[in-house]
C-alpha cells in the first residue's frame, strides 16, 4: 500500500496487486471517494474511475473484509479441530429480534462468537454487542458443534 498527497485533491492510496495490477482509491479534501484502476503498461495513467458515495465506500469495505474474514475462518477450521463455522438464520419469532446483539449472551453462554451478520445484501462484519438484530438476519458465528447448535437455539428462543 503506498500513500500519495495529492496537492489542492487530497491523498491517493495505492495497491499494486500480486498479478501487477494497480488500484487505488482517491479521497477528495470534500469528502468524495473514487475507486481508481490504472494501466498495465503506464502504472500513472488511470483507465478507469468509478465514483463511490459514503454508502457505496462503506458497503464495498464491509464486502472485501467480511469476504477476506470468512475466507480465514474457513482455513483456521481446517486447522482447528472442532471449531466450526455456522450461518445461523434468525427467524420472525426470535427473541431477540430489535433487541442488542449483546442480550444473547452468545459467547458467555456458548462459547461461540459472532463474527458477521448478513443483512440482505449488506454484510456487518465484526458487529459490537450494541449492533440490534432484524428479523431474517443471518448471523455467521464460530464455535464447537454444540456451542452453534446451542446459539441456534437460543436465536430461535428454545432455551431460557
Amino acid at each position: 500500500m503506498e500513500q500519495t498527497p495529492l496537492p489542492g485533491i487530497g491523498v491517493r492510496h495505492d495497491l499494486i496487486t500480486s498479478s501487477g495490477r494497480t488500484m487505488g482509491v482517491v479521497s477528495h479534501r470534500s469528502g468524495r471517494r473514487d475507486l481508481v484502476l490504472f494501466d498495465v503498461d503506464d502504472p500513472d495513467a488511470c483507465v478507469a474511475s468509478i465514483p463511490l458515495t459514503d454508502d457505496e465506500a462503506e458497503a464495498l469495505a464491509d464486502l472485501l473484509g467480511a469476504s477476506l474474514m470468512l475466507s480465514q475462518l474457513a482455513g483456521l477450521r481446517q486447522q482447528a479441530a472442532g471449531l466450526l463455522t455456522e450461518q445461523i438464520f434468525l427467524p420472525a419469532g426470535s427473541p431477540f429480534v430489535s433487541r442488542p446483539m449483546g442480550d444473547t449472551k452468545a459467547r458467555t453462554r456458548t462459547s461461540s462468537s459472532i463474527v458477521a451478520v448478513l443483512r440482505g445484501s449488506e454484510v456487518v462484519a465484526s458487529p459490537g454487542p450494541s449492533f440490534v438484530l432484524e428479523a431474517n438476519d443471518v448471523v455467521v458465528a464460530v464455535g464447537t458443534r454444540q456451542g452453534l447448535d446451542g446459539l441456534t437455539a437460543i436465536l430461535a428462543g428454545d432455551t431460557d
